[in-house]
């Protein structure tokens, strides 16, 4: 027997579609204050949803008990960590400040022993092309801090503002995330239900964002935050100052590929042997190369694998256009956007490939064929 066809779309269809994407675009518009904090309330649903239901599990079934019990965990290994962090960098600033302030610390003569280390060639250079003048980069630097306090200042006075606001997304983003660890599961089959693609290509796609994301979050946090207290341990062992703030800085720049913590510690040890610090400065640069180095050479392939397989400059470029755009959040959303780009134009090929739609068993085939073969974490994301 004949299926009947199926009629076409009238224009009553087409009205509900263009009604379904403009409450949607108007519900992410009303998101979007709370962006930051929907962002990592869906990251760490994401990486503990997992945990959550093996306690559950051995909870006998009581999800609410596991996902608070998580959340309470959540609180205390990294949110009130981070905000003691976060007030300790700002005393520490303060202090540097201050000693700078009262010229304690010195930067035009820092520079000048600097230049008194260089050799003569360089010398010569320097001061063909007038850099000697550090009478002027007193006062630009004495600007800079000036312009800097008055910005500092127009934030003390929305201080409670501010204050409120945090606060604010801080909730949302704990009672967000409580319950996505509860019931994740079943919100991630109705949106995979409602999503208007073909569901061998939608599930492809949100294993992959569920992937990158994953090991954005392992592969770029873990090393950050390991990067960064080895590194603040370092310095404060070699008796710099600010090694809390070093450390800081380490991490974050530890979320750039190639790069790294190297934009923080070599300058530092260029500058201890230049002004005869020996052994400080080789150790620093000891250290920097074989343990501050290898802690991402050794962590990264570990705790990633081959989930991503994304290229490193794509990596660079989208966490550094991430950033740019996204601030703080885009070290996630760069990354992420990055492996969707490749994983629908990867699909694209395949359609091509097949001269038409795939359906699940040519994807099979083909992934088979493929050099790389699909990783477990992969097929542990979305089991069949």
């Amino acid at each position: 027997m004949e299926q009947p066809e199926r009629p076409p779309y009238t224009i009553e269809d087409y009205g509900f579609g263009v009604l379904v994407i403009l409450v949607t675009a108007a519900f992410v518009w009303l998101l979007l204050p709370y962006f930051g904090a929907v962002l990592w309330g869906v990251v760490a649903a994401i990486l503990f949803q997992p945990l959550t239901a093996k306690l559950a599990t051995r909870f006998g079934g009581r999800k609410s008990l596991a996902a608070g019990l998580m959340l309470l965990l959540l609180l205390a290994l990294f949110i009130i960590p981070t905000i003691l962090l976060g007030v300790s960098l700002v005393q520490e600033v303060t202090t540097i400040y201050e000693k700078v302030r009262g010229g304690q610390i010195d930067i035009p003569h820092m520079l000048e022993q600097v230049r008194a280390a260089l050799p003569e060639s360089l010398e010569r250079l320097i001061d063909r092309y007038g850099l000697t003048d550090f009478e002027n980069l007193r006062r630009q630097f004495g600007a800079g801090i000036a312009n800097g306090l008055q910005g500092l200042a127009a934030r003390l006075l929305s201080v409670g503002q501010g204050a409120l606001s945090f606060l604010a997304a801080l909730g949302v983003m704990l009672y967000l995330t409580f319950f996505l660890l509860r019931d994740g599961d079943r919100y991630g089959r109705l949106i995979r239900d409602a999503m208007p693609l073909r569901p061998h290509l939608r599930d492809r796609l949100v294993s992959n964002f569920v992937i990158v994301v994953r090991a954005t979050m392992k592969g770029t946090v873990v090393v950050a935050v390991a990067q960064g207290l080895v590194g603040g341990v370092i310095f404060s062992l070699l008796g710099i100052d600010g090694s809390l703030l070093w450390g800081v800085m380490m991490g974050f720049f530890s979320l750039l590929p190639a790069v790294g913590t190297g934009l923080v510690w070599v300058p530092m040890a260029g500058y201890l042997l230049a002004t005869g610090h020996m052994w400080q400065g080789a150790v620093l640069a000891f250290c920097g190369l074989f343990v501050i180095g290898m802690i991402d050479n050794i962590l990264r392939p570990t705790l990633v694998g081959r989930d991503t397989r994304m290229p490193d400059f794509v990596v660079l470029i989208a966490t550094l256009a991430g950033l740019q755009i996204f601030g703080l959040n885009g070290f996630i959303v760069g990354p992420v956007i990055a492996a969707l780009f490749i994983a629908v134009w990867t699909l694209m090929r395949e359609i091509k490939n097949s001269d038409g739609m795939l359906e699940p068993d040519a994807i099979e085939q083909q992934e088979e064929r493929a050099e790389a073969p699909v990783s477990d974490a992969e097929v542990a994301a979305h089991p069949s």
